[in-house]
């Protein structure tokens, strides 16, 4: 069994793949899907900036998607490559601490800017006469700023309080990156209450918007079925069940490891679902909403032919 040097504050992250020829092919595939992701999420960022028949709600907060998925990817896999090709797996109490808060605060804004997203899409479709004053411009950067701020706050929270816990045994966190949960089992001290805080946290900005988030596509999926203009029916249902794939996609494994109690959870389990939410899904959001959404595909287009056209 390995043993670590304990002389520092610093913590050491055991990685997500063994150290051999396999866990190199493995790693060199997390790369290549953080280059997917990075492209796809900057290209979808740019072309929502430049295209102005995308500029409405909906795109504005789509390309905050984008950049909160392109954010939460850059805080993981980069410091995770460096580790394994290095051969090195430390990393410093400030650099964990910046690490976790990073990737809290993504993580729960990006919760609190799906259900934006959804409310959006309910006053379009169940109230399309009210949708420009409730969901003019001024509502839109509230509903941003209010994402990006609560996440923030609930962020700095957690990871303060996580940094000032005693270490008293191993440093050595059986995870990929520094996340909250995976350090409690470290500390020397008894972490019931915070478990009981992360749970309601965890209810508050993830499971409380999911259930919000069901019940406005219930009402949506209900007007849409009654729609009379099959286009339009069309249209709709196209919209909202890009909607729902991504909100699958990021809830379901977010929500079934958090809201578990610890004696239910193993380490080898937790690391497939975090591989799922935090590499996966910034991945394949931009794929979803660019392949299923012909008005991205229309801008895609017309932004591309120009830019060939310049080219040639």
């Amino acid at each position: 069994m390995e043993t670590w040097n304990q002389t520092s504050d610093d913590f050491i992250l055991l990685g997500l793949f063994p150290s051999n020829q396999t866990g190199l092919l493995l790693l060199f595939l997390i790369i290549f899907i953080f280059f997917l992701a990075s492209v796809g999420n900057s290209a979808m960022i740019h072309l929502i900036r430049l295209d102005p028949r995308l500029h409405t709600p909906m795109y504005f907060l789509l390309s905050q998607l984008s950049l909160m998925d392109l954010m939460y990817i850059s805080t993981t896999v980069p410091k995770m490559a460096f580790n394994f090709l290095s051969g090195q797996k430390g990393i410093s109490f400030l650099g964990c601490g910046v690490q976790s808060f990073f990737f809290l605060t993504m993580a729960c804004s990006e919760g609190l800017l799906l259900s934006s997203m959804a409310y959006d899409r309910y006053v379009a479709i169940c109230h399309p006469l009210h949708y420009p004053i409730r969901m003019s411009k001024m509502m839109c950067v509230k509903m941003i700023l209010g994402s990006w701020i609560l996440g923030s706050i609930n962020s700095l929270a957690h990871t303060v309080y996580a940094l000032h816990l005693p270490y008293c045994r191993s440093r050595a966190i059986n995870y990929f990156f520094c996340d909250v949960p995976a350090m409690l089992p470290l500390a020397c001290v008894d972490t019931w209450v915070y478990e009981y805080m992360v749970f309601v946290s965890t209810s508050l900005f993830l499971l409380f918007p999911f259930l919000g988030i069901t019940a406005s596509y219930g009402r949506v999926l209900f007007a849409v079925y009654h729609m009379r203009s099959k286009e339009g029916r069309k249209k709709a249902f196209t919209t909202c069940s890009t909607h729902l794939t991504v909100v699958t996609f990021y809830y379901a494994p977010f929500v079934y490891t958090y809201l578990r109690p610890r004696n239910l959870r193993s380490p080898a389990e937790d690391k497939i679902l975090a591989v799922f939410y935090t590499i996966l899904t910034p991945m394949l959001n931009p794929i979803i909403y660019s392949l299923r959404n012909k008005e991205v595909l229309g801008a895609m287009t017309r932004e591309f032919g120009i830019f060939f056209a310049k080219k040639q």
